[in-house]
């Protein structure tokens, strides 16, 4: 068995082991709807590379900086991102790793998706 599938096999069998229920899926398909706006998965994945404050991530969008500061609201009261005060700045940052490696991922399957690119594990 290659690595690539003994690391398919341990996931299947971690998912097993793991018996999600309606909440577990209410709660991912509320993370899915969250990001499937272009400019909220923008944002997360900014904050997936660091912290961030408003100014930094209406930059990094191209969106409008009110558009920036609702999505911000949304994510935040959502629990994905999180926030701080630094002086008189809001700094912005994502709550867990989960997050982060569901949004590299998606963004990388986008890629393979727009460029071309075979697909692999």
């Amino acid at each position: 068995m290659s690595v690539s599938n003994e690391s398919s096999a341990a996931t299947a069998v971690e998912l097993q082991a793991h018996h999600a229920g309606a909440a577990q899926f209410a709660a991912a398909a509320n993370v899915f709807a969250l990001l499937s706006d272009p400019t909220r998965l923008h944002l997360v994945w900014t904050l997936a590379r660091g912290e961030a404050d408003v100014n930094t991530l209406t930059e990094a969008s191209g969106a409008a900086r009110p558009a920036v500061s609702q999505h911000l609201a949304k994510l935040r009261l959502s629990g994905l991102v999180q926030v701080r005060k630094e002086g008189r700045r809001s700094v912005y940052a994502l709550h867990d790793g989960h997050l982060r490696r569901l949004v590299v991922e998606a963004i990388s399957h986008a890629d393979h998706m727009v460029t071309g690119t075979p697909p692999h594990d």
